[in-house]
């Protein structure tokens, strides 16, 4: 049965009510309120929620700022997952500066997620990386709720309309592209555009590409072998014989690694290149959809490029691959 009391300042200035719910089977609930009406509304629920069997305790996530529940998870959950993660720690930083990090988990509605994405749509962030953003939110709600005690919390992000993403990208290489840009490594680091032959060749992620030991490459084979990839699926890549021909034209270094280069490293250089070669508009990544597709043009159905590349699902696979239609005429004679 729930009890009220008045609370009152130093001063004796009525300032609320406190709610006392006992109920045999359940641990003593107490709230307080700044209104009476508040006090009694929040009662009726949780002994209707009692009576029915569905009562959750909420004393945890009443009580938690999104914001300790980030710091939190910045210090616990971020460092147990892959890379170094310094973008996923900045998402966080980013929501901790926002309003919605004052407030208690419990009382986070879609409502107020939905602001947060307006908010961030007039900073002109892109739909991705909005989508990346709530996908972090997303899961700091869940692991509250499964691992921190907060049985009752709701997932807000769950009843939140998510930004439409644009259309894959469908920058490939054209016209002599190809030569000027592998012209412009060169100049600036032979090893360099080693890598993007290797990549055009492999489709595989920079960040698979600047990781690779000898211990992972089976020239005999021709295969390398990636035991920790993106998607957590250990994946075998087959190599052309022209993959083959630049890893065996590589000198062995002391230290296992097959390249020097660090990601950061091949950023800046990436970067020199293309401003050498006067193009505009390629990512490294976009190496990824050129070497995809070339596989479709070369006749591998979607099951082998797929096991080559690491794509879970037919509809990611599609999005990296961008086949050209006079190709697509030449192969239909």
């Amino acid at each position: 049965m729930a009890t009220f009391f008045p609370t009152y300042d130093c001063d004796k200035n009525l300032i609320g009510y406190q709610a006392k719910i006992r109920r045999k089977g359940y641990p003593t609930q107490n709230r307080t309120f700044r209104t009476k009406k508040d006090a009694e509304a929040w009662a009726t629920v949780v002994e209707s929620e009692m009576v029915r069997g569905v009562w959750r305790d909420r004393s945890e996530s009443e009580s938690t700022t999104l914001k300790e529940c980030l710091d939190r998870y910045i210090s616990e959950v971020i460092p147990s997952k892959k890379g170094d993660g310094r973008r996923e720690t900045g998402f966080a930083r980013q929501w901790i500066g926002r309003p919605i990090a004052s407030r208690f988990m419990a009382g986070i509605r879609g409502r107020d997620v939905a602001d947060a994405i307006r908010e961030m749509e007039s900073e002109g962030k892109s739909a991705n990386t909005i989508r990346l953003h709530i996908a972090l939110l997303s899961h700091v709600f869940a692991v509250a709720k499964v691992e921190w005690e907060m049985e009752g919390l709701d997932n807000p992000v769950e009843s939140v309309r998510k930004p439409k993403l644009p259309q894959g990208r469908e920058r490939r290489l054209v016209d002599d592209e190809e030569a000027r840009l592998l012209a412009a490594c060169q100049s600036v680091n032979p090893e360099l555009a080693a890598i993007v032959r290797f990549a055009v060749e492999t489709a595989m992620r920079q960040g698979e590409i600047v990781g690779m030991t000898w211990g992972m490459v089976d020239l005999r084979r021709r295969v390398v072998h990636l035991p920790d990839t993106k998607n957590g699926l250990a994946r075998d890549v087959p190599l052309s014989s022209a993959a083959e021909q630049v890893l065996s034209a590589l000198p062995r270094r002391m230290d296992g690694k097959v390249w020097a280069y660090t990601q950061d490293g091949m950023r800046a250089s990436w970067r020199r290149a293309l401003t050498h070669a006067q193009i505009e508009g390629l990512t490294f990544h976009d190496l990824r959809h050129e070497a995809t597709s070339r596989m479709f043009e070369k006749g591998l159905n979607p099951m082998q490029v797929a096991a080559i590349t690491g794509h879970k699902t037919l509809q990611m696979l599609k999005r990296y691959t961008h086949l050209r239609a006079e190709d697509l005429a030449k192969m239909l004679g």
